[in-house]
């Protein structure tokens, strides 16, 4: 483990691009599979042992492995496996960058593409997708595949930007049926209030961010199909969690009493979602919502030197998963903060110091005593891919004018 305070040089320089194409070269190589932070219930051990049948047994052995700077999945023979939203991740970025795709990698797209139908959740009219992992939650024990919000809209998203850049009619069709799933199957209201299914569809509660997630791929299949069905109800709960933003411009996880924290990585979400919303739906109504947000993400989650909050109001853990979103926050609002270009630098560099590795990939979360090095393809390498293909394109656009005081003081600050 390496204490925060030890600076090791193992980036070498690397600039976004070509870390991108050391970390393509890792997870192409491992042919897109890995550990998970939460895949511990795929143990052959543990599922032939009489502790399955134990609530608390699951819990402690995902959480004992989640947390472990050891990684033991090899010892307990848990298998690394593909991901549908990690492939979904890597779907996305190889679309935003396809000098990616060369002879010697072949179509990256369509292999990723090929990839992720056949993960498709079984026994189901709709396609959708579920996490290659059994996990247990709070109250239910969630099966390996068992369809979900989060994972099909991150699927639906990415075959919806191969459709946009390659035409074929096949990747609207499915993107199409998992709206389907999600206004059929999840979505629901109870007087005044409204949202979607999370994480089952008999679990009926207000988690922002997957209400979220849900409503901008309602507006996006409503844009490119014209399907009324989805565009009222998309925009109905998007209302509806931007009207639960606080005061300060931040969200909870959720309106449960569980889920009362304040994290970075769903708070990017939202306001990711909250943009394309009012993109595909022709809108402006949210844009007080995302300005307050983004000041509220701006000005809680970053460190001076780089690093990056996964809670708001305390420092550790920091998480790689935080790390890539919030580069890909700072990208996508770029226009809001002359500065938010240079930070996401700042960013990636502090990441490249102490979370990557010269193998090719990067760690899991740096603690108050060490780091936690082992390497979990969906969790975060796909969305590190993802957050450096985004770092590279935003450098290679044309500078825009900014104003140098405070680009100045964001480098100077790493």
């Amino acid at each position: 483990m390496q204490p925060l305070n030890e600076q090791p040089e193992r980036s070498m320089g690397l600039d976004p691009k070509s870390a991108l194409l050391r970390l393509l070269a890792y997870c192409k190589a491992s042919d897109w599979a890995g550990y998970d932070p939460y895949d511990a219930l795929n143990s052959i051990w543990f599922k032939s042992s009489p502790f399955w049948n134990s609530k608390i047994a699951r819990l402690v052995l995902t959480q004992t492995l989640k947390r472990s700077p050891i990684n033991f999945r090899g010892l307990l023979k848990v298998p690394k496996t593909q991901n549908p939203k990690g492939l979904a991740l890597f779907l996305s970025a190889t679309l935003r960058a396809p000098e990616l795709s060369t002879p010697e990698t072949g179509d990256l797209a369509a292999s990723l593409a090929k990839g992720i139908l056949a993960l498709r959740s079984p026994d189901t009219p709709y396609w959708c997708w579920g996490y290659s992992f059994p996990w247990q939650g709070r109250s239910v024990l969630v099966p390996r595949g068992a369809p979900n919000l989060v994972c099909t809209t991150f699927v639906a998203e990415a075959l919806l930007d191969l459709y946009e850049q390659r035409h074929e009619p096949e990747h609207l069709n499915v993107a199409l049926s998992a709206a389907e799933y999600l206004l059929n199957d999840l979505y629901w209201s109870d007087g005044g209030a409204m949202g979607f299914a999370y994480p089952l569809p008999t679990i009926r509660n207000q988690v922002h961010n997957a209400n979220l997630l849900a409503a901008a791929l309602f507006c996006r299949v409503h844009k490119l199909t014209g399907d009324e069905r989805f565009l009222g109800k998309g925009l109905a709960v998007a209302r509806s969690s931007a009207s639960k933003q606080r005061s300060d411009g931040s969200w909870t996880y959720g309106e449960g009493r569980p889920q009362q924290w304040i994290d970075n990585f769903h708070t990017g979400y939202n306001l990711g979602a909250l943009k394309s919303i009012s993109r595909n739906a022709g809108t402006s109504e949210f844009e007080p919502c995302i300005r307050r947000g983004f000041e509220f993400y701006r000005s809680h989650f970053f460190l001076e030197d780089g690093a990056v909050r996964y809670f708001h109001n305390r420092t550790h853990p920091l998480d790689i998963h935080c790390v890539a979103q919030s580069i890909i926050t700072l990208v996508e609002f770029a226009d809001l903060d002359p500065g938010n270009l240079p930070l996401a630098d700042c960013v990636f560099r502090w990441a490249m110091t102490h979370m990557w590795d010269q193998q090719g990939y990067f760690y899991y979360r740096v603690l108050r005593i060490g780091t936690v090095k082992t390497p979990y393809m969906r969790w975060s390498e796909a969305w590190m891919f993802l957050a450096l293909t985004e770092l590279a394109r935003s450098q290679k656009a044309p500078a825009k004018e900014a104003d140098a005081h405070d680009t100045a003081r964001t480098v100077a600050a790493c």
